[in-house]
């Protein structure tokens, strides 16, 4: 039984992208996990990918280009501020200015940079680098 849709979709691309694989397939798909994929997208970590209906709650087909070293789900999804983003590149990155937070913000899913510039804060759902 899943628990985490998040966490497991992300642990099913770490996994494939270790292995060396060229695509992966996430089930159950999620609007949110396809928010999180389009973040990963506009950074270049990962290529297209596309939403099918099976009747089984939907997958994902990913295209994996080989920019993953790691990426992992949040838990808990910590309440940030706008301020707090370095705590936490620390904490989840390897070094500055070196892959991404995904955060949940009153205006969408977006990395910690774009909701930087826009000045606000969100939870904390993943880490990609």
């Amino acid at each position: 039984m899943k628990m985490d849709p998040l966490s497991d979709a992300l642990s099913t691309i770490n996994n494939a992208e270790q292995a060396g694989k060229l695509k992966s397939e996430i089930s159950p798909a999620s609007k949110l996990i396809g928010r999180v994929f389009d973040v990963m997208q506009e950074n270049g970590y990962i290529g297209e990918f596309e939403y099918i209906e099976n009747n089984k709650g939907g997958e994902f087909k990913v295209k994996l280009v080989g920019n993953i070293n790691r990426c992992g789900s949040i838990k808990p999804h910590f309440s940030t501020d706008k301020s707090e983003f370095e705590k936490w590149e620390k904490r989840y990155l390897p070094g500055k200015d070196f892959g991404i937070l995904v955060i949940s913000t009153p205006k969408g899913v977006m990395s910690h940079r774009q909701a930087q510039k826009e000045g606000i804060g969100g939870k904390l759902l993943a880490y990609v680098y």
